[in-house]
């Protein structure tokens, strides 16, 4: 019966769905006894957010995850974090791959929707790249990792740690177990350790530019003219994203958090702070620590995240890219959005519109909602909401004040901000009729 409802359903309905059982089995296995350190059973609002937060990448959490979670609760968190982001149907195809059973015209489609390639031929090539480029960089890093966390942990509990944080920081989850430390401090430990921010930046960074410009990169190697504008996009407004954001960072925290800081340690504490919130949701310093200013800048490049079929979140860097683009165009009255000699499509420009408009929207009216509900401060909610659509999981230090009702709403948005705002809008409609009759146009006033 249930294979029947799924096969009733659009390709985006299934994505939906198919995250939501995904949630919902990972509440059920964290809410067993084995799962917690204290061998009782964990109530069912915090396994429910907890596993939202991990399938979804996100990383926000009510609970610390080393001081509340068994290694078998760690375990199935990493699960959930690595299911999520290489997507369940990438997970599937793969199974399907390893008992050589053929991929169907269906599956491709939904492989194309889930890792938001533009074609439909060579998607099945794509996910075998896929695969076998996740386990090759995840490894590269836990080992990278593990040399630094061994000799300081012991070999057993320092290969884990390399394992986790490489998967997390791949996936751009933003889990950590760090609070073996001091609960909920993230990489505040390391904040004077390059070796490990260097290499974290570098698995968050690989994983947030978006699968179709590996098989681009692969493909058509150093040569900048055999890219596609797709790839050309990403790239450029990433490096700027980072390069922009680290020296804005380094201006407004030198005197303040990075302040006693050595010059190498403030430049790599920037670009780390630049990186993380596009959309890894590590801290290297404590957020609740910066300047209003840094708050700000924060919230803006986690509410444009990573690149289009990558593990980050967000609007996306093209979604902004193609904005910028068209208010260019709309200022000079040039004949369209032109980039590196190509056009981009009015089809793209309204995609785009809707995704930032959809984000913003929702973002604002759950965070009204939770200001309704709860005397919280407005900046740091704003904060935190923006954070749980864009599936960052950066937190102000509110996450564990949120109300019954606030976490709910909290999870809305990260289920959101994973499946995508426009397609979980688009699951809506994707199976009904609509009517496409042109009414009479009549000019109005805009500005």
């Amino acid at each position: 019966m249930l294979l029947g409802i799924f096969r009733k359903m659009s390709r985006m309905q299934t994505i939906a769905v198919g995250f939501f059982v995904i949630i919902m089995i990972g509440t059920i296995m964290l809410m067993m006894p084995f799962s917690s350190r204290s061998g009782e059973c964990t109530s069912f609002l915090t396994c429910l957010f907890t596993s939202a937060s991990a399938t979804c990448v996100t990383g926000l959490s009510v609970v610390d995850t080393f001081s509340h979670w068994s290694f078998i609760g760690q375990l199935i968190l990493l699960i959930l974090i690595q299911v999520g982001g290489l997507g369940f149907v990438t997970f599937g195809v793969g199974v399907s791959l390893l008992l050589n059973r053929r991929i169907r015209l269906k599956q491709r489609g939904l492989i194309r929707e889930s890792v938001n390639v533009m074609e439909i031929g060579g998607v099945v090539r794509l996910v075998k790249m896929i695969l076998k480029g996740t386990i090759f960089i995840e490894g590269a890093g836990a080992l990278l990792l593990a040399i630094r966390f061994v000799p300081q942990m012991g070999w057993g509990k320092g290969i884990w740690y390399g394992i986790f944080h490489s998967i997390s920081a791949f996936c751009n989850a933003g889990f950590d177990l760090m609070g073996y430390r001091q609960p909920s401090s993230s990489f505040t430990f390391y904040q004077e350790d390059a070796y490990v921010l260097v290499i974290l930046m570098a698995l968050i960074i690989v994983g947030s530019i978006g699968f179709f410009v590996w098989a681009d990169l692969k493909k058509n190697k150093w040569h900048w003219k055999r890219y596609t504008l797709h790839t050309k996009m990403v790239l450029s407004i990433s490096a700027v994203l980072i390069l922009a954001g680290a020296v804005l960072f380094f201006i407004l925290e030198s005197n303040g958090l990075y302040q006693g800081f050595s010059l190498p340690d403030k430049i790599c504490n920037a670009l780390f702070s630049a990186v993380t919130p596009r959309t890894a949701g590590f801290n290297a310093v404590s957020n609740s620590g910066l300047c209003d200013a840094s708050k700000m800048l924060t919230t803006v490049l986690m509410f444009i995240g990573g690149s289009p079929g990558s593990t980050a979140g967000g609007v996306k860097t093209t979604t902004v890219f193609v904005l910028l683009l068209h208010l260019r165009a709309t200022y000079t009255r040039s004949g369209g959005c032109n980039i590196f000699g190509r056009r981009i499509e009015k089809d793209d420009i309204q995609k785009a519109a809707a995704v930032v408009v959809t984000n913003l929207t929702a973002s604002l009216a759950i965070s009204f909602i939770i200001c309704a509900i709860q005397n919280l401060d407005i900046g740091d909610l704003m904060f935190e909401v923006v954070s749980a659509i864009s599936t960052v999981g950066m937190s102000a230090g509110l996450t564990g004040e949120l109300s019954a009702v606030s976490q709910i709403l909290i999870i809305a948005l990260m289920y959101i901000g994973r499946v995508g705002s426009l397609s979980f809008g688009l699951s809506f409609t994707d199976k009904k009729k609509l009517s496409h009759t042109k009414q009479p146009a009549e000019k109005i006033t805009i500005g």
